[in-house]
């Protein structure tokens, strides 16, 4: 799995031109994937996610945004979207935290949320 800089550096040997560059990095750092869909089966998501009951258990701090123009950033906003066609990732609710490939804590306050494992940052993107 290649990253968005190793694509661009790719891009970039075949295309010389600075203007093309700053447009993709511009875009590449507002398209973090905070709009997100439930799926009803598990092979039509993006990745599966569990409900932990403690936030010291979550990977993720999820606050739930009521206007998609608020979730923007890697930092737990999410817009839940009425259509897949509108959601950035797609997502699937285990009843198993073994069964998960991220496990989420839903916040009460927008500002508790955030990452608490960074390591798993890169599923959102």
């Amino acid at each position: 799995m290649y990253s968005r800089i190793d694509i661009l550096m790719q891009m970039l040997k075949h295309i010389n031109a600075l203007p093309v560059l700053m447009l993709l990095l511009i875009m590449s750092n507002t398209g973090y994937a905070q709009k997100v869909f439930s799926c009803e089966y598990r092979s039509d998501a993006d990745f599966k996610v569990f409900v932990v009951d403690y936030r010291s258990d979550a990977d993720l701090i999820v606050y739930k945004c009521d206007y998609s123009s608020d979730a923007q950033g890697n930092e737990g906003l999410w817009y839940f979207c009425e259509y897949r066609s509108d959601a950035d990732k797609k997502i699937f609710f285990v009843d198993y935290r073994s069964d998960a490939d991220l496990k989420i804590f839903f916040a009460e306050y927008r500002s508790d949320a955030g990452w608490q494992n960074t390591e798993k940052k890169h599923i959102m993107y």
